[in-house]
């Protein structure tokens, strides 16, 4: 069994993803760190090939992981709002909603000029609050738990859904 973590850009899911990994000897695993390993920058990727063959991309990161177990996943942003992903990563995984506040997003957000789906859109904080909007219906829908991270350490964060995801941590 896997523990999946999702949410917004600038949640969490990378550094609470290796911190759970350290605790409990699992392998873990960012389904965006994968595919910059294997395919170049996430962003040349949007903006030579666009956002319909990243997804595709990520659907056979996807495939590939969820067939493995006791892993920890980190999750792309928009990964589980295609529900092929989100269904393979059921089978053998508990999925994990990290939530924080628009404002903790933006503030963590705000100096990174990679993100393609923010990058020139001339108002962040829109993009962000739209996103925002637009995905976290999802996030909760496909989400076997929803985890708070404002004003919690990586470490709390970890220890939490490790605590969450039960005796085979």
């Amino acid at each position: 069994m896997n523990i999946v973590l999702c949410g917004m850009m600038g949640v969490g899911k990378t550094s609470v993803g290796i911190c759970i990994a350290s605790k409990t000897g699992r392998m873990w695993y960012d389904t965006d760190v994968v595919i910059t390993d294997r395919h170049g920058r996430i962003s040349d990727i949007f903006e030579y090939y666009g956002e319909a063959h990243f997804r595709s991309l990520e659907t056979g990161i996807v495939r590939e992981l969820s067939g493995r177990d006791r892993l920890v996943i980190s999750t792309g942003g928009g990964l589980v709002l295609k529900p092929e992903n989100s269904e393979l990563l059921k089978r053998n995984g508990k999925i994990f909603f990290m939530r924080a506040s628009f404002e903790t997003l933006l503030k963590r957000v705000r100096a990174d000029e990679s993100r393609p789906l923010l990058k020139n859109t001339g108002k962040m904080a829109d993009a962000l609050g739209e996103l925002l909007r637009v995905r976290t219906p999802v996030y909760e829908h496909v989400a076997d738990y929803i985890v708070d991270t404002d004003g919690k350490s990586i470490e709390e964060v970890a220890d939490e859904i490790i605590r969450l995801f039960g005796e085979d941590a």
